[in-house]
């Protein structure tokens, strides 16, 4: 059915209550000043929540969630082994029309007892969110379904991606490459590379996960289709 089971269940992953609570705290704290690293932010969940957290722990729980600081100027760093880095294609290019750049990002997605990641495909032109996926790990095979089915239903001229690992690997950018699409990358932790999508996790967040406290991935993925298709 193309269904990755990993969408559909959840396998407890050994963390703590307060480790969960935390990465919840992380999560939007992240959401509102994605510039602070681990120190900062450990700085404001004592100063906000009354917190005593090292910046050790959050880091830990930073790289669990999958999230790092972003600045305002590209840093370089190195790519995955064997993986090929592309080049950043959209500088001061106009979005004039759909289909002309696509972009995919990940963000965690919180639940009652535990957590799971969400990848989503959108046209940059229109934000309409053309697929989506949910996974229990940062494994790369929910980032490739999710764009064999965005593929299913058209080509853009131009994919944007950051440099995560998932977008990076040879499964990914050989399925963009069989269809003709042109390869784009961030620049490692660039603050406005790819702002469309960073705007589209604050709504999602904001007007339907904090909302809510999922129980289990099936529930997440029934929640969630509904309101990505309501967007």
């Amino acid at each position: 059915m193309g269904i990755s089971r990993s969408g559909l269940y959840y396998q407890p992953k050994g963390h703590s209550d307060e480790d969960l609570m935390l990465m919840k705290l992380i999560d939007r704290q992240y959401l509102a000043t994605p510039f602070y690293g681990a120190r900062k932010i450990a700085v404001e969940l004592k100063k906000q929540r009354g917190f005593a957290v090292n910046r050790k722990r959050v880091r830990r729980l930073m790289q669990r969630m999958g999230i790092r600081a972003v600045y305002r100027r590209p840093r370089t760093t190195k790519p995955a082994p064997g993986h090929k880095i592309y080049p950043y294609l959209l500088r001061d290019l106009k979005i004039t029309r759909p289909n002309q750049v696509w972009a995919a990002d990940i963000t965690y997605i919180p639940m009652a007892r535990g957590f799971l990641y969400l990848v989503t495909i959108i046209d940059w032109y229109s934000r309409y969110v053309i697929s989506w996926r949910l996974s229990n790990t940062l494994d790369a095979d929910f980032c490739v379904a999710a764009l064999e089915e965005a593929l299913s239903k058209g080509n853009p001229e131009i994919f944007n991606t950051d440099q995560g690992s998932q977008f990076t690997g040879e499964t990914f950018t050989g399925l963009l490459k069989e269809h003709g699409v042109r390869i784009s990358m961030d620049g490692k932790g660039s603050y406005n590379d790819n702002l469309f999508i960073e705007r589209l996790w604050r709504t999602v967040k904001y007007e339907e996960v904090y909302l809510k406290a999922y129980e289990d991935g099936h529930e997440a993925r029934i929640s969630l289709g509904e309101y990505l298709h309501f967007l």
